[in-house]
């Protein structure tokens, strides 16, 4: 019975240990697909830039899909502008205008505010800017890529690309090069030895081409169901009623291309990468990053000024119900849409446009690293 009794007691300090040894381990880091646009905004690059606008969310789409295991990783977007002869020459012509972020309304934001200008284009001080300025990270399972775009030769400006481009490499950076214009232009600009050096993909595009966007059956009820899901949230916070307009804003820029900009932009709404915790009160929730005794009443919603701490947590609950419900309609059309498009794209030359050429060359990196999709 002694024996027994030792045992026992052995067993539970073993287990007690194990589980404070357990709960003090840092948790694994998610993974983190991790985008740099450095766009070339010249003169000549309004198509470009039109494009990155229109076809962010289908980029967008086609990333959430994305597995690591089993688990799904997170996206965040960083955005430079370079060539503009607005920008001040100093700083070689060269603007960050977005550090890494997942907020995905801010990224849209961000893509609309861009202005073309003529200006000289250094290629290798973006990338080496972009490099030094960025938060890349050092988990070891992060895809980490670089997409630079423009139409100059590629040797221009003061630091060599070939030096930034090393830096790169050791800083597990992929190089992807988008020439905007003929293919063997951009061979003899350099562009493909960029991206053989940083081990991407050499892409070009026709800049100016006009996006064809296949208008299917479902749209209509997609775009009424966006609608009711803006209905969904509950703006918190200091800046939670300006981040509640700027979803509203960024709803109207991407209609403002084409009615199917906004039904893609719905479908990224409904997908696990849209998430604004930091200003809605439902993906707060989610997230248990709510103190309802901390919230201060007068940035709520004039509806939930006057309620009880009760009566807001059963309101949100509300909402969260109903959200729910929204995306998981949209996501049912919007496979139907994917099938009626694949369909109807079967004769379509996609090649020499943005949204294609970088998710073929996402997808073909991310396998490197064990991604899937």
């Amino acid at each position: 019975m002694k024996t027994f009794v030792l045992k026992a007691i052995a067993l539970l300090f073993f287990s007690l240990s194990f589980n404070s040894y357990a709960s003090n381990q840092p948790k694994p880091k998610k993974q983190t697909i991790k985008v740099a646009l450095l766009l070339d905004t010249s003169n000549s690059m309004d198509g470009l830039i039109n494009q990155a606008k229109a076809q962010l969310w289908e980029i967008v789409n086609e990333l959430s899909y994305a597995k690591y295991g089993i688990q799904k990783p997170n996206l965040e977007i960083a955005l430079y502008e370079y060539g503009n002869s607005s920008l001040p020459s100093k700083e070689g012509f060269i603007r960050q205008v977005l550090q890494f972020s997942s907020d995905l309304d801010e990224i849209s934001e961000k893509l609309f505010s861009l202005k073309t200008n003529g200006g000289n284009e250094f290629c290798g001080q973006v990338i080496k800017t972009s490099l030094n300025e960025l938060s890349w990270g050092k988990n070891k399972n992060d895809l980490r890529l670089i997409f630079i775009a423009g139409n100059e030769p590629f040797t221009q400006g003061k630091i060599n690309y070939k030096e930034a481009i090393t830096d790169a490499k050791e800083k597990d950076i992929i190089i992807n090069t988008i020439f905007c214009g003929n293919y063997n232009n951009g061979i003899s600009g350099m562009w493909k030895d960029g991206a053989d050096l940083g081990g991407g993909d050499y892409m070009t595009i026709n800049q100016d081409k006009k996006i064809v966007h296949i208008v299917t059956p479902y749209d209509n009820e997609i775009i009424i169901l966006n609608k009711k899901l803006n209905k969904t949230y509950i703006y918190y916070g200091n800046k939670g009623y300006s981040k509640f307009s700027s979803q509203k804003q960024q709803d109207v820029n991407a209609e403002s291309l084409d009615e199917v900009v906004i039904v893609k932009r719905a479908v990224s709404k409904s997908s696990r990468l849209y998430e604004n915790s930091t200003w809605d009160l439902v993906d707060a929730e989610k997230k248990q990053k709510v103190d309802y005794k901390k919230i201060q009443k007068s940035k709520l919603p004039k509806i939930l000024q006057n309620k009880s701490e009760a009566e807001i947590k059963a309101y949100v609950k509300l909402k969260a119900k109903e959200r729910a419900k929204i995306q998981g309609k949209i996501k049912e059309l919007d496979k139907k849409r994917r099938s009626y498009i694949a369909k109807k794209q079967k004769n379509e030359n996609k090649k020499d446009v943005l949204d294609n050429v970088m998710i073929k060359a996402i997808k073909r990196q991310a396998k490197t690293k064990n991604y899937s999709w």
